[in-house]
């Protein structure tokens, strides 16, 4: 989709012009298209669970609908993403990556760890539908139904021209990026990686012989020479680098210093342009360093939680839409816009004015311990200032 978006034009003038441009994204948290949402798509899998207090996957249909009314069965392809789909329009971003924390299988057999998301194959025009163009798979989610369930996956994102980061059939293939073509021959490298303490196993871990996901064992500098190797052997002149990071815990704000040390290190030395965080069921800190996006915790985009109770002070249910926009020549960050949404009936909405000004509070709390600030625009999104 990238290629059409970007080949108009074409006479040389027109074409160093392009090479000046800055590329503008879209990055959202967690996407979770699983369990109570499946169950309301055009092709629900069997609503089985294997969770301690849950076992059939309706039961979160009805939490969510004693919490916020009605939900529509049988829904089109498009009705979760609700308005998203307005403001990619709005924003026209090049790009649309997600982190995608959901398996694509109707393999049966669930990994023995308590909560297990799969979507039907058959519904993989939900993310077709909203031209999500990659998605970064290094999470604690996308093994949850085995090495056969991650193999479908993989092949069923590959048969819908959906680019994938981060879990693979062999380590290198984890390891290795998604990309797309930018103007004046320059490239988009998505990579993917995740963390131990974001719950993603030992034994998930890709290698030279099984398949699975880029997990990294620590946050050390050795860690950080070792993805520095990988950037710089698929890097070519010019590109841009996304680094997805599955990491840290669900709930709490705090950033730890070996955290942003690891982070100011991706960027300082191992060629990083933006760090894509997540893995927090709520928005983190916001830091730009030496010119570049660092988005600790992007909070959950889209999942079943509605009516599910604890942790209510974090809001949960509140997210954001991150439109980064990055100069092609250094690919540092030339601003970064921020739509306020709320998650009702399985799908996206505009956040209400209330809710928009508490989570605005929040986002500028944590982003001046970053030396950033967050400012309201006239049209109701939201401005990084740095």
């Amino acid at each position: 989709m990238l290629v059409h978006r970007l080949q108009a034009g074409g006479t040389p003038a027109r074409l160093h012009e392009a090479r000046q441009e800055p590329v503008r994204l879209f990055l959202c948290g967690d996407v979770m298209l699983g369990r109570g949402i499946d169950q309301i798509l055009a092709h629900p899998s069997d609503p089985a669970l294997y969770e301690q207090a849950v076992r059939d996957a309706r039961e979160y249909v009805a939490l969510a609908e004693r919490a916020s009314g009605p939900i529509p069965r049988h829904v089109d392809a498009d009705y979760v993403w609700g308005e998203a789909l307005a403001q990619w329009r709005a924003h026209r971003p090049a790009l649309r990556i997600a982190n995608l924390e959901t398996s694509i299988t109707r393999y049966d057999r669930p990994w023995p760890k308590g909560i297990n998301y799969r979507m039907h194959p058959a519904n993989v025009d939900v993310l077709t539908a909203a031209h999500i163009d990659g998605c970064a798979l290094a999470n604690n989610h996308v093994l949850d139904w085995g090495r056969e369930g991650l193999a479908q996956t993989l092949a069923v994102l590959r048969a819908a021209h959906v680019a994938l980061a981060g879990a693979g059939e062999r380590l290198a293939a984890a390891q290795a990026p998604a990309a797309w073509p930018l103007p004046g021959g320059r490239r988009l490298l998505l990579f993917a990686a995740a963390t131990a303490d974001a719950g993603v196993l030992a034994d998930w871990a890709a290698d030279v012989t099984r398949a699975g996901v880029w997990r990294l064992p620590d946050l050390s500098a050795g860690t950080v020479a070792r993805i520095a190797d990988e950037v710089a052997r698929h890097r070519r002149a010019g590109d841009l680098v996304v680094f997805s990071l599955h990491w840290g815990g669900n709930w709490g704000y705090e950033i730890a210093p070996a955290q942003r040390a690891f982070a100011h290190a991706l960027v300082g030395d191992a060629g990083v342009d933006l760090l894509y965080g997540h893995s927090s069921h709520h928005p983190k800190a916001i830091e730009v360093y030496h010119g570049h996006l660092v988005l600790y915790g992007c909070g959950d985009f889209l999942n079943d939680y509605e009516g599910i109770g604890g942790h209510q002070a974090y809001r949960g249910e509140l997210g954001l839409m991150y439109f980064p926009q990055l100069e092609t020549s250094r690919g540092r960050l030339r601003e970064l816009a921020l739509v306020p949404t709320r998650i009702r009936r399985f799908r996206i909405q505009r956040a209400p004015p209330q809710d928009g000004q508490w989570l605005l509070g929040v986002m500028r709390r944590e982003c001046a311990r970053m030396g950033c600030d967050v400012r309201e625009k006239p049209d109701g999104s939201w401005a990084l200032a740095w």
